[in-house]
């Protein structure tokens, strides 16, 4: 029983890494202060500028969120945070532009493509695995089509789905086959984007969509399953790392059924509700 858990974690915070460079101007990061402010109780998350210290203290995360709003101001510390989440198990959520430098980063890391670049801040390079989209999709909804079986499908569900856009690039029919040879897991096609969303096998959490999930949460007053699902993955991580684990039996593997009860805020007045979320 993980009934208790959310009791802990309003004293133990679960920190979220949410590396991204603020800017007001776009609805996509107005949106993302929204979902900041719908965190559970004993969740901290809030922007972190990659150029900032903090974006390096990645052992303290319990989670890493790569924000949309490319190119950052320091592409190195967004490509150290795919990369230690990789070789860490630590959860990792990429959005739109956390999504085109994870694609890039698992190129590196994993196809063998030292040169892999992305477009936008390398267009002059040799291997771009991120290249412009024929449509931009920039504020435009597509429908999301999930592949059954991937976690992407498990956490949203097999069914299209409508998911906000705000994008002019994507990746390259040539650099996804090379990644799924790499071994990565290509979760989800939309029409104009291609290749919606990617997972790594093995890992406990590692996806990134091209979609933005918070996109709807200032109306909604509600996370995204796939924002719940990162807090989930990163609540049990924490938990594990705890002397309590043998108490709760915690179980972390990917294929383990991770699920934590977290308690959260209901509105500005401060009231809660239980929030029993799952990764399968």
């Amino acid at each position: 029983m993980i009934a208790p858990a959310y009791r802990w974690l309003e004293s133990a915070a679960v920190k979220i890494l949410a590396l991204g460079d603020r800017d007001p101007a776009f609805v996509t990061h107005r949106e993302l202060d929204a979902a900041f402010e719908l965190m559970p109780v004993g969740v901290e998350c809030s922007w972190t500028g990659t150029d900032t210290p903090q974006a390096r203290d990645l052992e303290s995360a319990d989670g890493v969120w790569l924000l949309p709003g490319t190119p950052y101001r320091d592409d190195a510390a967004a490509y150290a945070a795919i990369e230690y989440c990789r070789r860490s198990g630590t959860p990792f959520l990429g959005t739109c532009g956390g999504f085109q430098y994870a694609c890039v980063g698992l190129a590196r890391s994993l196809a063998g493509m030292e040169g892999a670049a992305h477009a936008e801040s390398d267009p002059d390079a040799g291997q771009l695995v991120i290249v412009p989209l024929r449509c931009s999709l920039y504020g435009e909804r597509r429908q999301v089509e999930p592949v059954p079986g991937t976690l992407l499908a498990r956490i949203c569900g097999d069914q299209p789905f409508a998911g906000f856009h705000w994008c002019g690039y994507g990746l390259d029919p040539g650099g996804e086959a090379q990644l799924q040879a790499a071994g990565v897991v290509l979760s989800a096609r939309a029409q104009d984007a291609g290749a919606e969303a990617i997972e790594l096998a093995g890992h406990p959490f590692f996806v990134a969509t091209a979609f933005q999930p918070q996109v709807g949460s200032s109306e909604s007053g509600t996370l995204h399953p796939l924002i719940t699902a990162l807090l989930t993955a990163a609540s049990i991580r924490r938990l594990a790392d705890t002397r309590l684990r043998g108490r709760w039996r915690i179980r972390t593997g990917p294929l383990a059924r991770q699920e934590v009860q977290l308690r959260v805020r209901a509105g500005p007045s401060g009231s809660s509700a239980r929030l029993r979320t799952s990764l399968q």
